[in-house]
């Protein structure tokens, strides 16, 4: 039996920080940011399914959430704005995580490869049970915005609206329903939410 460094990779993903080029009050690294996002996407497709009439399965999409960005525990986190600045920039990007990916895979012994390919290998991924894993990394993106702006922080304004246009394009009726009934308790501070 050889020593795998798979999980040894993924505990980095606390040592990888988010919005590296912004000035944060409260800092958050990816393994914060892969579990909020997991909360959310699990959220989002429970909404799907007792609202919605949708037919997902919310635990995979939250094992999803909590995968969504180990990749970046080789690549780092690459701002937004400058990750999707053009589309060459996008390809490119896109052939690194994917490499990545399979880089991470490899470490795997290899009877637990094809496991860990259906939550790593974005190729692999079902499209619409991807889509709200996207939703969610963007809410949960918007809410960062939301409470950097709550402590005072301007940096995050221009981000905030990038992220409500991002929201815009990926409306969808659980989207709606998450924003309506949990997005303004992230405006309120602990007393409020008490």
């Amino acid at each position: 039996m050889s020593v795998s460094h798979f999980f040894a990779h993924l505990s980095r993903m606390k040592l990888i920080r988010r919005w590296p080029l912004m000035r944060n009050v409260s800092p958050e690294n990816i393994s914060e940011h892969s579990l909020m996002v997991a909360f959310v996407a699990h959220g989002l497709a429970l909404i799907k399914n007792k609202k919605f009439g949708g037919n997902v399965n919310p635990e995979r999409i939250a094992l999803l959430g909590m995968f969504h960005d180990v990749s970046e525990v080789l690549t780092g986190d690459m701002p937004t704005p400058v990750k999707y600045h053009n589309h060459a920039i996008a390809a490119e990007y896109k052939k690194i995580e994917l490499a990545a990916e399979q880089r991470l895979l490899s470490l795997l012994p290899e009877e637990f490869y094809d496991d860990y390919a259906e939550l790593l290998d974005s190729q692999q991924i079902d499209a619409d049970d991807y889509a709200i894993v996207k939703q969610a990394d963007t809410l949960c993106a918007y809410i960062k915005c939301l409470e950097e702006l709550s402590m005072g922080n301007h940096e995050f304004e221009q981000a905030k609206q990038r992220l409500e246009d991002m929201l815009e394009q990926r409306r969808t009726p659980e989207l709606t329903y998450f924003e309506q009934v949990f997005i303004p308790s992230f405006n309120k501070n602990l007393d409020e939410i008490s």
